[in-house]
């Protein structure tokens, strides 16, 4: 079983759906030559794919060019259906930093066939998560830096108010397609910057007042 963990507190979740969100940000919609969409992308990882702070992202045999995307977690705590806008921000429990882990091959194979991305991004490994931050500590979700560095080099450098669609819209709507339950996890999209790992590579991916987590690839 894989847990979200809020620290200092007695608060320990279950980790259920983990749903994301693409193409959420102009300029990583650019740098990889797709469409601005008209509504929210979204495609869905399964807990197993799970990697704590400190674990090691494993790249498939059936892939040869495995990307990093930094994003924003919004986890869970309330559960809700059909949730007004205004009312979102109420249902999480709290925020923490993750990486989509996407075999760019294989979705690029996928997409000319207009076939479903999940494994391309679902794989065992894919989404390596750090403890979560109480939603009381992160006033506004929409003013934060996302970072990664590889290697120690910075490679993604963006601010969450630079998404299409915030966390509050995001929640609304997918609320109109899944119940949302205590412990699913939200992946918000990433900014520009994304690229490929090899083994034997390092990541860190902090979020300024959120957390920071690091693992390594083979």
């Amino acid at each position: 079983m894989k847990t979200a963990k809020i620290p200092a507190t007695d608060n320990e979740y279950l980790i259920g759906k983990i749903l994301c969100i693409g193409r959420n940000y102009v300029d990583h919609i650019k740098e990889l030559g797709n469409e601005t969409p008209a509504a929210p992308v979204v495609f869905l990882k399964p807990a197993t794919a799970v990697v704590d702070d400190g674990g090691t992202v494993v790249i498939p045999p059936y892939s040869t060019a495995c990307h990093y995307e930094a994003e924003l977690a919004v986890l869970i705590g309330t559960d809700g259906k059909d949730i007004p806008e205004a009312e979102a921000l109420s249902h999480v429990a709290g925020y923490g930093v993750a990486i989509d882990m996407t075999l760019r091959d294989v979705q690029d194979s996928l997409k000319k066939k207009g076939l479903p991305w999940e494994i391309a991004k679902g794989f065992d490994t894919s989404c390596p998560l750090s403890v979560f931050t109480p939603a009381a500590q992160v006033p506004d979700p929409q003013d934060l830096t996302i970072r990664l560095l590889l290697n120690g080099a910075e490679r993604q450098n963006g601010s969450t108010g630079l998404m299409i669609n915030p966390v509050a819209r995001i929640i609304s709507y997918l609320s109109t397609i899944f119940t949302l339950e205590e412990g699913d996890v939200i992946l918000t999209g990433t900014p520009a910057g994304v690229g490929r790992v090899q083994p034997g590579d390092g990541m860190v991916a902090e979020i300024t007042g959120v957390g920071r987590m690091s693992v390594t690839v083979e």
